[in-house]
């Protein structure tokens, strides 16, 4: 997997095994820039130089701001793992459960939020989802270096793996109550569905509350990013309260 940009690669740096830099030889290089190839040849990361076609080839895109990195697949992590990441912080699990997400780059603005409102973990479906990929990396800005993901083959066979554990779950859905009435303490998982479809039906029944976010625009759906950040901020919101 290829992964780039400036950012997304100095980030990995600190938490993702890179095999190989590839650099624009062309490039101007600033002190910034000097430093990713220092922290690279300190981490014993092979750097080559080559020309920005052949960086637009490797990545697939023209904005590479002159970097490319190679680095291993993205390795998952278990539901399990996530309740203990929550466990060894002595927090109460906080979790987003993504329903029928395809697009990468909503998956990527995802991440980068659940990051910065410190969720513990997230749950994507294995089959007709997106999976981590290069443009999420990107979309991420880092943050997918800091964050466990689960990639589950039933959804709601985790979902009840998480109510046995205590988790209350949370779907976000048109009809439900209002989200700032909504009281949401404790060990909670937010189940966010796709713009198109929502979320799926069984999903949904296996939810313990379904919670809209109020609208009064023509339009009565949000992106499924802005929507989560939405949801995560009242959590945080309610929590420091």
């Amino acid at each position: 997997m290829n992964i780039y940009g400036k950012n997304a690669i100095a980030e990995a740096l600190d938490s993702v095994t890179i095999n190989k830099l590839f650099i624009d030889k062309n490039m101007p290089f600033d002190k910034y820039n000097q430093k990713i190839i220092d922290d690279a040849k300190r981490k014993n990361v092979k750097v080559y130089f080559e020309s920005k076609n052949v960086l637009s080839q490797k990545c697939g895109s023209v904005k590479h701001q002159g970097f490319v990195a190679e680095i291993t697949e993205f390795v998952y992590s278990e539901t399990e793992d996530i309740l203990k990441i929550a466990e060894s912080k002595n927090e109460q699990p906080f979790i987003l459960v993504l329903d029928g997400i395809t697009d990468p780059q909503n998956l990527g603005a995802i991440i980068r939020s659940a990051e910065c409102f410190g969720v513990h973990g997230i749950i994507i479906q294995k089959d007709r989802a997106c999976s981590i990929n290069e443009t999420v990396y990107k979309t991420s800005a880092g943050a997918i270096n800091n964050m466990l993901i689960a990639r589950v083959v039933n959804l709601n066979r985790e979902i009840e793996y998480l109510k046995k554990n205590n988790v209350w779950i949370y779907g976000f859905e048109l009809g439900g109550e209002e989200l700032s009435k909504t009281k949401l303490d404790g060990a909670l998982a937010l189940v966010i569905g796709s713009e198109g479809k929502g979320i799926r039906q069984l999903v949904k029944e296996n939810c313990d509350f379904v919670v809209s976010i109020p609208m009064k625009g023509a339009i009565n759906s949000l992106n499924a990013s802005v929507a989560t950040g939405i949801a995560l901020y009242e959590v945080t919101r309610q929590k420091a309260s």
